[in-house]
């Protein structure tokens, strides 16, 4: 009997079993992992690179130790065409190596924000330096600015460093750029330039970036990408012990998401036709371990109990101190966290849906590997939880799982005798994705082929099988090359945890707050998941509570939302403070009520009073 090896691919989730012989890129393809590989597997282009977490594999080839550095495979990183296994192995993934993009997830709502920017810019002309008037130019440039504004008491010391060679080029004219609320000078440039700033929601799975001329409010350019890091770990604790349990992990993650902002950043610059020194601003937003992270803050309190943050208050930090590539004197505003690993994130969620929620009962939340809630009252009580509902709604930890792409089955229909499924851009299925999963999982309930329980009926459906020992429900058949797309029991399991996990979060806030369900007059949606989830069907497996579905709202990436609103008004960051301070935070884990709510939530069915 030809050996076998179980091969697992992290943080994607596929796993199983290959004979002995098969590459891991092979591996890859049988599991629909999808690696790049453009050189067809013959090792000349270095696309497949992957990382060796645990187990042994085949010697490193010429072509490897031609192709990465010393470093890399020190660290573990081999080409998969070239790599051979020779033991059960953890095969970690990098994101550039994953073929084909994520569905955008930049997409949201833009509030109306009176503009008043925290950089504005004048357009000056300076006296030529003479005998008679020999000013130092930096000395010459505020005199000449003091004309039309205040006194500037501040210049950057990275704009020292050119001004000189500057001022001259431009034959004396430049725009100047000033930080009213730091009142320094953080770029000069050539007369005309105008002010662009970069906001930026850095979730745990997905960053979303987007370039704004601060002069008018317009985007001019979105972009969305994975984060670097989820080769890392695919959740928030796992990138958490991995930095403090790896020599090195904490500048490791750090690194890996500064590269990944700084290629975002030049990609949306590219887009917009504007160079990285037209970046005079930026807004970071993001939970408190990935805020952690970027700022490299010690991370081992947020795993431990009371899970404190190093710090909640909002911070002006130099871009160049954060290590992005913009203009030389350019600030990070990051937002106030809120406490545990609800972040600034879900404090820009709350601004930039605040027209929706106030003055009203509401249940606001952000759904990710991480999903953040808020119960605000009429009054303005506002009572937060942060839920682990894992990585499952990102397509992660799904048997046939994939990210929300081309290919990927995002809508599932089923019937007594049929199934059907829309996939995104109509292409050849090639996964589920977090949409549909949940899409799939409730159809299965409503049809009756899963019971309450999840449990998976034998002879329920024509597309029930058994596969290693194990049912599962066959929703694309196999063809050509192409292999079956299914849902196994795990997979509902994975959903029945998620869905419980949010549910309870909202059942034990209402508790809190003593307010019953029928009072809630909206339910916010967000987040990338968020956006594309089939409402009804979440409601049928109880992910949502039962309202009437006028008063719910997907609002898509209100996070990014909320970044560009605090980059375009001082006074809504000034808000995003002032709601910090006014939300209290509950440790959803240590409650008393929490596992046994938690337990009876895991039962499929619609969420009601």
């Amino acid at each position: 009997m030809t050996k076998q090896y179980h091969i697992e691919f992290s943080p994607i989730g596929r796993r199983g079993n290959i004979p002995d012989g098969h590459s891991l890129l092979e591996s890859a393809r049988l599991f629909g992992v999808d690696l790049t590989g453009d050189c067809g597997g013959f090792g000349v282009c270095g696309s497949c690179q992957v990382r060796l977490l645990a187990g042994d594999v085949s010697e490193i080839t010429d072509n490897e130790d031609m192709l990465l550095s010393p470093d890399d495979l020190e660290e573990g990183y081999r080409l998969a065409c070239m790599t051979y296994p020779g033991s059960d192995c953890k095969i970690g993934i990098p994101p550039e190596s994953l073929d084909s993009p994520m569905r955008s997830q930049v997409e949201s709502e833009d509030a109306a924000v009176d503009l008043n920017p925290a950089v504005y810019g004048l357009d000056i002309e300076i006296p030529t330096p003479s005998i008679d008037h020999p000013l130092a130019d930096a000395d010459n440039m505020l005199q000449a600015l003091s004309s039309d504004t205040e006194a500037i008491p501040a210049i950057d010391l990275g704009v020292l460093h050119t001004l000189s060679d500057d001022l001259r080029a431009h034959e004396w004219r430049m725009r100047v750029s000033v930080h009213q609320q730091r009142n320094g000078i953080v770029a000069v440039r050539p007369p005309g330039a105008r002010e662009v700033g970069l906001a930026v929601d850095l979730g745990s799975t997905g960053i979303a970036g987007y370039l704004v001329d601060l002069c008018d409010g317009e985007t001019l350019a979105a972009q969305g990408m994975m984060n670097p890091q989820i080769s890392y770990g695919e959740d928030i604790i796992s990138r958490i012990n991995y930095a403090f349990k790896t020599p090195g992990g904490a500048q490791t993650l750090r690194n890996a998401v500064i590269e990944g902002l700084n290629k975002l950043v030049g990609e949306l610059c590219e887009d917009a036709g504007v160079h990285r020194e037209d970046v005079v601003d930026v807004v970071i937003v993001g939970n408190t371990a990935m805020h952690h992270l970027l700022l490299e803050l010690p991370l081992k309190q947020l795993a431990l109990a009371p899970f404190v943050p190093a710090i909640g208050r909002s911070l002006d930090i130099k871009a160049r101190d954060v290590g992005l590539h913009v203009a030389p004197g350019a600030y990070v505003h990051l937002p106030p966290n809120i406490a545990g690993f609800v972040g600034s994130d879900h404090i820009a969620m709350l601004t930039a849906t605040a027209e929706q929620w106030q003055g009203k009962t509401a249940i606001a939340l952000d759904i990710g590997t991480n999903t953040e809630i808020s119960l605000i009252s009429q009054e303005g009580t506002i009572v937060s939880v942060s839920c682990a509902s894992g990585p499952a709604f990102e397509g992660y930890q799904i048997k046939d799982g994939t990210r929300a792409k081309a290919g990927a089955i995002e809508r599932v229909l089923i019937t007594p005798n049929d199934v059907s499924y829309e996939t995104i851009d109509h292409a050849p299925p090639l996964g589920i994705c977090g949409s549909g999963i949940v899409d799939a999982v409730a159809q299965l309930q409503l049809a009756g082929v899963i019971s309450a329980n999840g449990r998976i009926g034998e002879n329920a459906h024509p597309s029930v099988r058994t596969a290693y020992g194990e049912r599962e429900f066959l929703l694309v058949q196999a063809y050509d090359e192409r292999r079956a797309i299914t849902v196994t029991q795990d997979d509902v399991r994975e959903i029945q945890l998620a869905k419980a996990s949010i549910q309870t979060g909202m059942q034990l806030l209402l508790a809190e707050l003593a307010i019953e369900l029928a009072d809630i007059e909206v339910l916010i949606i967000a987040g990338a998941f968020g956006s594309y989830i089939h409402v009804p069907n979440a409601l049928a497996m109880g992910m949502f509570p039962s309202l009437p579905l006028d008063n719910i709202l997907q609002v898509g990436n209100a996070a990014g939302a909320g970044a560009r609103q605090a980059l375009l008004s001082t006074v809504v960051r000034d808000q995003a403070d002032d709601l910090m301070s006014r939300i209290r935070y509950i440790e959803l884990a240590r409650h008393p009520l929490f596992s046994r709510t938690f337990a009876r939530n895991c039962r499929l069915r619609p969420y009601k009073q």
